[in-house]
């Protein structure tokens, strides 16, 4: 079996925290989102996967080299332009000569792909969408099916009241190589907008099948967040790196935890940190490798990523901060706030509720948020 992973999009709606790194290289508790999927693949025994890159290739290829560590082998498809979903499976026609797996590399899920697939063959399908029942359809494309599942119709984010269907297309794809008869060669072609209402016009054996399992698109900034607390609060079934204490606390190795620091029951704390006395960490918190936190900082529900010093008496609350930043004494992180690579904030100084700050900016005063 193989599977193909959709890595090349620039992740917009998730800047300023994708000026540095691809989507895909985003971390859900301190793991790229598409290390995740690659775990998820190996754990269902998918083992050759490509993925396609565009957009800051580089951070990838370097990343996850051949995917031996990982336990695939891996190979890559540069795109000059982006050629849509569909297109980017095109180009690696002659690599999927059998049934194979697509699936976005910025989602996270601990589907059964097994039971997909089973499901798939059973149906004699040449595609299956994995369907998730959603309580609000305004965000996603439904998918319409009749009593055995086969598709009927598709309904891009419909209105309250509107909605025809709550099965939310997951944007994961089981296909036979008959599907790129559907595809033409050389051409910018997407999956949902372009070959499945194709496929339905057509007839053929196009099936969806609904899964009770987690899946999340992390492609918000608050969506990315509440992933994160997913993980702590134990709604998705996936490794978490660490090791871990009683209270549900992930630690990593070389990491230092002062006796009279306070650590909450839902954290993860990397690799190689350093937790001073009288620091609380509450909440589903999240904090990188090599991150130093001094005395008497509170932190609560947040996301740190690698490499970042808080100093002493510093407040964090429902935020994200970046790689490599550097928060001085006596800072407070409001709510919502979205602090990107490489930031200084200045002594004392608050960042109000839902600003957003670009790359190696240095915070002064409450002005110099976006």
């Amino acid at each position: 079996m193989k599977a193909m992973i959709m890595a090349a999009g620039v992740g917009s709606r998730l800047e300023p925290l994708t000026c540095n790194i691809p989507k895909p290289m985003v971390p859900v508790v301190n793991r790229p989102a598409l290390e995740h999927i690659i775990r998820l693949l190996v754990k269902n025994g998918i083992h050759q996967v490509a993925a396609n890159l565009w957009y800051l290739p580089d951070k990838i290829m370097d990343y996850f080299g051949d995917g031996s560590a990982f336990g695939v082998s891996l190979r890559y498809s540069l795109e000059e332009n982006l050629m849509g979903t569909a297109g980017g499976v095109k180009k690696l026609q002659d690599f999927f000569d059998e049934t194979f797996v697509v699936i976005s590399g910025d989602a996270l899920t601990d589907i059964n792909l097994d039971a997909l697939i089973q499901a798939h063959k059973e149906k004699k399908a040449i595609a299956t969408i994995a369907l998730m029942e959603v309580e609000d359809p305004r965000q996603f494309g439904v998918v319409i099916t009749d009593e055995d599942g086969r598709i009927k119709a598709f309904q891009e984010k419909p209105q309250p009241g509107e909605e025809l269907s709550r099965k939310a297309n997951t944007g994961i794809y089981v296909f036979e190589p008959a599907i790129f008869d559907h595809i033409p060669a050389g051409q910018v072609y997407d999956f949902g907008k372009q070959v499945f209402p194709h496929l339905v016009q057509a007839g053929v054996p196009f099936y969806g099948f609904p899964i009770a399992d987690y899946w999340c698109d992390i492609g918000t900034l608050t969506q990315y967040r509440l992933a994160n607390y997913d993980v702590l609060r134990g709604k998705v079934r996936i490794d978490i790196p660490g090791i871990w204490h009683p209270g549900a606390v992930y630690v990593g190795e070389n990491t230092y935890i002062a006796p009279t620091a306070q650590i909450g029951s839902k954290v993860v704390i990397g690799k190689g940190c350093r937790i001073a006395d009288g620091v609380e960490i509450f909440g589903e918190t999240v904090i990188g490798d090599n991150c130093i936190i001094q005395e008497n900082t509170t932190i609560f529900a947040s996301v740190v990523w690698n490499n970042t010093r808080i100093d002493r008496d510093s407040r964090l609350v429902e935020c994200v901060v970046g790689s490599e930043c550097y928060l001085k004494e006596g800072s407070v992180i409001g709510a919502g706030v979205i602090l990107s690579d490489s930031c200084v904030i200045e002594p004392r100084r608050v960042v109000e509720a839902n600003a957003k700050i670009w790359p190696k900016q240095v915070i002064g005063g409450d002005e110099n948020s976006n």
